[in-house]
């Protein structure tokens, strides 16, 4: 089951993907994800990789979906949701394959880096609105070169996604979230 640790880092996971507010993910708060992405600029300009990205998101709906709603309901709460944390070590290739598609997103330019204005871009999206990032892009730069390489933002959405540990700075990849 998720520690103390994930719990808090995925309800605010959770809160920016409710879309209505009313406590559920349905379908709907998920296209209103895809909806939000489509709003990046590269997104908009490239239908393939607006199919790509709305086959992604849709995708993990489905499988949140089958595998969260345990009382088939057609919503998935948040403690249905935090009853599939443990799986998600056991999807690490799945996980990292996401960080790609939404690497490709967030690169604005297409210069093959995340520059820390397009890191605000991608937190923004993620969570409908500006949040405070004071100091979070200097803990997510690795090596400090003022960029996200593509192997360092897989290695920070995995950690995003899959880790227990509050030191590893893919924690706060979609920004701060409460202590």
């Amino acid at each position: 089951m998720a520690s103390e640790f994930q719990e808090r880092k995925l309800q605010e996971m959770f809160a920016a993907f409710d879309a209505d507010g009313d406590g559920f993910l349905r379908e709907a708060d998920f296209r209103s994800l895809v909806a939000r992405w489509e709003r990046l600029p590269r997104v908009a300009a490239e239908t393939e990789l607006r199919a790509r990205l709305e086959s992604l998101l849709m995708g993990w709906w489905a499988a949140l979906l089958e595998r969260g709603d345990a009382n088939g309901d057609g919503a998935v709460d948040m403690g249905e949701l935090l009853a599939l944390v443990d799986e998600l070590p056991a999807m690490v290739a799945t996980v990292t394959a996401t960080a790609e598609t939404v690497f490709e997103a967030v690169d604005e330019n297409g210069d093959g880096v995340i520059s820390p204005a397009e890191h605000r871009r991608l937190v923004e999206t993620w969570n409908g609105r500006p949040v405070p990032l004071d100091g979070v892009f200097e803990l997510l730069d690795l090596n400090g070169d003022g960029h996200l390489s593509r192997e360092e933002f897989a290695l920070l959405w995995r950690q995003f996604w899959i880790s227990d540990d509050p030191a590893e700075p893919g924690n706060w990849l979609c920004g701060r979230f409460a202590d």
